[in-house]
């Protein structure tokens, strides 16, 4: 906090012969302020003026500076930056909030109990569901078309899987797809048995049922996003990083954002097909105060969970089957090359470790001799010894620590004990890169920082499982994980000037919380939810 002190001291003497304090919109007193500036001090006072903050140190040195007819008085309370979410799925979990709810289910028959509840409340013409996991099943097995079109043999199901690299659908949908025993599955899998398909079908050939899902209405559209707004300042996050949106969804959040409609800060990755690089790479970065649009999102590979990850060696549960890259090496390289020529960023999905090595030697292709790209490698879930060294030249590791929590389960079984060792490796990811990116891949896993604070340094999940942690070597401390929400996930969106940390200059994004995050009881962090959220120096929640 020295050059804050600095500051005050300087802006002290100069005003010593001034009469009248300085008006600004608000001051914030009596509170615990976890700056993470580089010193990661604290203070207990800050100004704030046109959505930013132009001073922060003790109640005294404010308020001997400053006046305003708005002060919040935290009353002993604890304040850290705006959180981040540095991967998520903004726009397509405000949809899901509008179709069948299906996480947690533990059957198909609880499934099929749950549609039959969405379908008498809705009376949808064509039912769309989310979030199953046979994982959470007794029995670890896909689900059939047959378990669907005993219950739905006229109307169109699809269920997406948890991980949104699968989908369940009925007869029905495979017969509006056109899809048989001949259809192509490149660069994924249609599950065949007795030489029909089954309804499960896993990455790429989930687009010819997406494609017959009828297209959501503005309205819709609208309301999925302000109501997903509501659910992030709830939880205190005030920027979200938008994994994979097309040019139609970023222009109604910029004209909603303008309109003053929806005030959370996103920063928009484009899908990277070859339209939307051509155009935006004619268009340019676009940035507004809310809206950042300067990465693709690209895709290397598919899930664990669905055994879509692309593997060097077979699934340790699954002899023969490897995963699949989703598109051929040239076609991912001519990507990165296109976008390498210019100014945007690359954020590309790799879980398996053969997706990653594919990944990580591309980049290392396309951006030798180049400066300061921030290029992500979105999940880096399962990686080879020798791999992490590429995250010592600027490759940015974007994690999800709830993923570690949610697939330990059975991680093991997939990828057996060696593989494991490398797998989920947070650690030993920010000992290569210096910082790690942290977010949530909502809807995959729950909204709720607090998940992802609590899987980061205890590496349990929200009952406090396993005793003594999954993996503790890598393990993050409680600072590493506060900037990997915060200053680091800024930066890595190329907006740590702005934001990521409370000082002066920066934008009046915090959050309130009656406990401290750095100090408080480990069962306890789950448990906590901020009392307040500010956004550009505006209470928002």
């Amino acid at each position: 906090m020295r050059s804050i002190t600095l500051f005050l001291a300087l802006f002290l003497l100069i005003s010593c012969n001034q009469k009248d304090k300085v008006s600004v919109d608000t001051i914030v007193t009596d509170a615990t302020i976890y700056s993470v500036d580089n010193s990661f001090g604290t203070a207990s006072a800050m100004a704030i003026d046109k959505g930013k903050i132009v001073a922060i140190g003790t109640n005294s040195e404010i308020s001997n500076l400053y006046e305003s007819k708005n002060t919040i008085d935290a009353e002993g309370k604890f304040i850290y930056p705006g959180l981040i979410d540095a991967h998520c799925h903004f726009y397509s979990y405000g949809l899901s909030l509008q179709e069948a709810d299906l996480r947690g289910t533990k059957s198909m028959d609880e499934i099929i109990t749950r549609l039959k509840a969405f379908q008498k409340d809705k009376n949808p013409t064509f039912i769309v569901g989310n979030g199953w996991d046979q994982n959470d099943w007794k029995v670890k097995k896909y689900p059939t078309k047959e378990d669907l079109d005993a219950a739905f043999p006229d109307i169109p199901v699809v269920l997406n899987r948890v991980d949104g690299h699968a989908i369940i659908v009925n007869s029905k949908v495979l017969k509006l797809a056109g899809i048989t025993k001949d259809t192509k599955a490149d660069g994924g899998q249609i599950e065949i048995e007795n030489g029909q398909p089954t309804g499960i079908l896993v990455d790429n050939p989930m687009e010819l049922v997406f494609k017959i899902i009828p297209k959501p209405t503005r309205k819709i559209q609208i309301d999925a996003l302000l109501d997903a707004e509501k659910v992030m300042f709830d939880y205190g996050l005030t920027t979200v990083n938008d994994a994979g949106l097309d040019p139609d969804i970023i222009h109604l959040m910029d004209s909603l954002q303008k309109a003053k409609v929806m005030k959370l800060n996103v920063y928009a990755m484009i899908t990277a097909n070859q339209k939307n690089i051509d155009l935006y790479l004619k268009k340019g970065i676009y940035k507004t105060d809310n809206l950042n649009v300067r990465s693709f999102k690209m895709y290397g590979d598919g899930a664990l969970g669905s055994r879509g990850a692309c593997m060097h060696k077979p699934y340790s549960d699954k002899p023969g089957q490897y995963g699949a890259l989703l598109a051929p090496i040239s076609g991912l390289s001519d990507v990165a090359k296109q976008i390498a020529a210019s100014k945007f960023q690359l954020n590309t999905h790799a879980i398996g470790d053969s997706a990653n090595t594919v990944i990580l030697k591309i980049y290392e292709d396309v951006l030798t001799g180049t400066k300061d790209r921030r290029w992500k490698i979105e999940h880096a879930q399962v990686l080879r010894e020798q791999d992490f060294d590429y995250f010592k030249f600027g490759i940015i590791p974007s994690v999800q620590p709830t993923h570690a929590t949610s697939d330990m389960y059975w991680a093991e079984d997939r990828l057996g004990k060696e593989r494991l060792k490398n797998a989920y490796a947070y650690k030993k990811l920010l000992q290569k890169a210096g910082m790690v990116a942290l977010g949530t891949d909502f809807p995959v896993e729950e909204v709720n920082p607090m998940l992802t604070f609590h899987a980061a340094v205890a590496r349990k999940d929200s009952k406090e499982y396993p005793k003594g942690g999954f993996q503790m070597e890598n393990a993050l401390t409680r600072a590493e994980t506060l900037k990997g929400m915060t200053i680091w996930a800024a930066f890595s969106n190329f907006e740590e000037k702005e934001k990521g940390s409370l000082e002066v200059g920066k934008w009046a994004d915090f959050v309130i919380f009656d406990q401290d995050l750095m100090k408080v009881e480990e069962n306890k962090i789950v448990k906590m939810k901020p009392t307040n959220t500010y956004l550009k120096g505006k209470k928002v929640k």
